[in-house]
């Protein structure tokens, strides 16, 4: 009985951290993607602030910490960039 409470709980634990890991992919992906195509136009300037605030939360959901910071401070140097190029691009 005890083995099978082991077992559950073990898939369980899987299962969430496989569920941190996609969101760390799709956070770091999105990054990628917006910072490729920053020069479009502003929107993908804060898409790409968005992606890094997911990626500092996927940081501090993980436990790595100064990835978290990190991204955090990218997503805030973003939306200046943002800020800043409100009049400069479409």
């Amino acid at each position: 009985m005890i083995s099978v409470y082991k077992a559950r709980a073990r898939a369980a634990k899987l299962a969430v951290m496989s569920l941190l890991t996609l969101f760390g992919l799709i956070a770091v992906s999105a990054m990628l993607i917006f910072y490729a195509l920053e020069s479009r136009g502003r929107v993908y300037i804060l898409g790409f602030a968005v992606a890094c605030l997911m990626g500092s939360a996927y940081g501090f959901l993980q436990g790595a910490w100064p990835f978290g910071v990190v991204e955090a401070i990218w997503s805030a140097v973003a939306v200046r960039r943002w800020w800043v190029r409100r009049g400069n691009l479409p």
